[in-house]
C-alpha cells in the first residue's frame, strides 16, 4: 500500500465548510492511488465548545482539583469527537472510512500525564483497517500506557502523532494542513513581504520551530527527519503543495534545497530576563540558582554564565515566582520584563563570517537595544525589548533580503 498521513488542525475542522476542504484533499489523494490516514486535532479553538482549552475550562483549569490523569481523560475527548465527526462526513461523501482513538491506532506512551512520550507504535490494527477502508481517521494528541491509562502528548501533540504514524507506516509524505500556505520567512502578521518557503531542510525548520515559529511542532520534524519521511506544510483551503521539508531532494524530481544564508526569522515574546551577580566568583551560585529553578519547574532559556554571576530568561508569567525564590536564597536579582527573543536561522551561515555583524548593525541602525545574545552554527539569538519586536523583525528581514 502507498500511504499518505494527513494531519488537519483545529482551524481546518472548525466548521462544515472547513471540513469539506479537508475531505476534498483526502479524496484527491485517494484518487491518486493512496490510502490515507487522517490525523485530527480537536475542532476549532477556544471558545469553540469542543476545543481543548474549552474542555479545560469545564474543570476551572489550572485551578481545579483534578489529577493530571483525569485531565488527560478530559482533554482526549476533543480529538475523539473530531475523529468521529470527520469519519461520518467522509462516509456521507461516498468514501469507505472509519475512526480510531490514538490507543486503537497503536500509540503506546509513558505515564507522564499531559506530556507523555511515545514508547512504541503497535499498528497491526491500523494496517488492517487501511486494507479495508479508503481512509482511517485517527484522533491525534493521545495514546495509552501499557496499563491502558489514557495519555496526551502535550501541546502540538497532533503534529507528533502524524509524524509517528508516518514513520511507522513508511508513508510517502506527511501532510500538515493548517490555515497558512506553508512556512514563511517570518510571521506574516508582522512582516508584510514575508514569503512562503517552497522547500527547506529538516534542520532549519526544526530550529525555526524551537525558536517560536508555530506552523509545525519541532518534535514532529525530528521524527520525520529520523525516518526520512518528507513533510509538506499546506493550506487546507488551497491545492498548492506549500512548503516541502526534507533532508535530501535526490529522489524528488525538479526540487532542490536552495543555497541560502538565512532561511527565516522566528521570535518569542512575553519573556523576562533575570541577572544575578555576586561580589566574588562562585561556582556554587550557578549550581544553586539552576537547581532552585528546576525544583520550582521553571524552565530557563538563553543562558549566559560568567565567573561572578549568571543571566537567563524565563516566561513572563513565572517572573514573580522566580524572583521570590531568588530573594529567599539571599540574592538580589535584576529583572527586565517585557522582553522578546528574535532568532535568525539558516544552515548556510555555518562558517560564514559577518553574519552576526550584519544582524547587529541592522538592529543598531533601527535604534534597537540588544540586551543579550548567543549563537550556534545555524542560529543567532538576540534579546530585545518587546516594544521593538516588529521593528526588529522587519529590519532583519530586509537586511538579509528574505523577501526575494
Amino acid at each position: 500500500m502507498d500511504i499518505l498521513v494527513q494531519k488537519f488542525g483545529g482551524t481546518s475542522l472548525k466548521d462544515a465548510e472547513s471540513r469539506e476542504y479537508a475531505i476534498n484533499h483526502i479524496k484527491q489523494s485517494i484518487n491518486e492511488g493512496y490510502k490515507v490516514v487522517a490525523v485530527v486535532s480537536a475542532i476549532g479553538r477556544s471558545p469553540d465548545p469542543y476545543a481543548t482549552d474549552s474542555l479545560l475550562s469545564l474543570i476551572n483549569y489550572p485551578n481545579g482539583k483534578q489529577s493530571k490523569r483525569e485531565q488527560d481523560l478530559l482533554m482526549s475527548c476533543g480529538e475523539i469527537i473530531s475523529a468521529v465527526v470527520l469519519s461520518n462526513e467522509l462516509k456521507q461523501s461516498g468514501l469507505l472510512a472509519t475512526s480510531l482513538t490514538g490507543a486503537q491506532a497503536g500509540f503506546i506512551t509513558t505515564d507522564d500525564f499531559t506530556s507523555a512520550k511515545i514508547k512504541a507504535m503497535e499498528i497491526d490494527r491500523l494496517v488492517s483497517e487501511l486494507r479495508a477502508h479508503d481512509v482511517v481517521v485517527v484522533a491525534g494528541f493521545q495514546g495509552q500506557t501499557r496499563d491502558h491509562e489514557v495519555t496526551t502528548l502535550g501541546r502540538g501533540g497532533s503534529d507528533t502523532s502524524a509524524a509517528a504514524l508516518g514513520a511507522a507506516l513508511q508513508a510517502k509524505y506527511i501532510d500538515i494542513f493548517t490555515d497558512v500556505n506553508g512556512i514563511m520567512t517570518a510571521d506574516p502578521r508582522m512582516v508584510k513581504d514575508a514569503r512562503t518557503l517552497e522547500v527547506a531542510s529538516y534542520t532549519d525548520i526544526c530550529n525555526l520551530a524551537y525558536q517560536g515559529a508555530k506552523v509545525v511542532h519541532p518534535r514532529a520534524v525530528e521524527i520525520a527527519m529520523q525516518s526520512k519521511i518528507p513533510i509538506r506544510v499546506r493550506s487546507n483551503r488551497s491545492n498548492e503543495i506549500g512548503t516541502l521539508v526534507t533532508g535530501s531532494t535526490d529522489d524528488i524530481e525538479g526540487i532542490e534545497i536552495p543555497d541560502r544564508l538565512i532561511t527565516g526569522i522566528a521570535h518569542m515574546a512575553n519573556i523576562t530576563q533575570v541577572k544575578i551577580e555576586a561580589d566574588q566568583p562562585s561556582g556554587l551560585l550557578h549550581a544553586q540558582i539552576f537547581e532552585a529553578m528546576a525544583s520550582a519547574s521553571i524552565s530557563v532559556d538563553f543562558i549566559n554564565i560568567f565567573p561572578s554571576g549568571v543571566m537567563y530568561t524565563i516566561p513572563e508569567m513565572l517572573s514573580e515566582k522566580a524572583e521570590r525564590i531568588l530573594l529567599d536564597l539571599g540574592y538580589q536579582p535584576k529583572l527586565i520584563h517585557n522582553c522578546a527573543k528574535v532568532s535568525i536561522v539558516g544552515a548556510g551561515m555555518t562558517g560564514v563570517p559577518g553574519v552576526t555583524a550584519k544582524m547587529v548593525q541592522s538592529l543598531v541602525s533601527a535604534g534597537i537595544e540588544i540586551l543579550q545574545s548567543a549563537d550556534s552554527h545555524t542560529t543567532i539569538w538576540v534579546l530585545i525589548n518587546e516594544k521593538d519586536l516588529v521593528t526588529a523583525i522587519n529590519a532583519l528581514h530586509q537586511a538579509f533580503d528574505l523577501n526575494n
